[in-house]
């Protein structure tokens, strides 16, 4: 039984004091250890998730150019922009993939951008974590199928 604070067991008060420092001294290194294991999960979730969204800005971008060089080029320009605004600092490697140009017009046709990015640990999870992840995207886009192209 329990009396404010103090356990009494057969008629003798016996203290409980010094438990919860015990308790606390072993868990909080467990407890601290899980917490930046979620972060770290987190920050790497969301830089994949920026890898992704480059690719779908780099792929509207070259459905919408009017030759298959042009294309390259914005989606190039428009993967790197995104990588930025998300804070993601890597070298892309940005693969076009623009053979829908050499459809007909009138004819349904895509482009589709891949990116590769070798993102360092340090950089996404916490400084000083080392080695890297390689994080790809990659997304598909349709060319309007009535928009004069050329296969550039």
């Amino acid at each position: 039984m329990r009396i404010w604070g103090t356990r009494v067991d057969r008629g003798r008060p016996q203290a409980d004091e010094g438990s919860f420092a015990l308790e606390a001294a072993v868990l909080a290194p467990v407890l601290i250890a899980f917490l930046c294991l979620i972060i770290a999960f987190g920050r790497t979730t969301l830089a994949g998730n920026g890898v992704d969204a480059a690719a779908k800005a780099g792929a509207r971008e070259a459905s919408i150019a009017r030759d298959a060089t042009s294309a390259r080029g914005a989606a190039d320009a428009a993967v790197k922009r995104s990588l930025d605004q998300d804070g993601i600092g890597c070298d892309p490697q940005t693969t076009v993939d623009a053979r829908g140009f050499e459809a007909d017009v009138g004819t349904a046709a895509t482009v589709t951008v891949t990116v590769t990015c070798k993102v360092s640990l340090s950089d996404v999870a916490f400084p000083g974590i080392p080695g890297s992840k390689t994080m790809q995207g990659t997304f598909t886009s349709v060319i309007d199928t009535y928009r004069e192209r050329s296969p550039g």
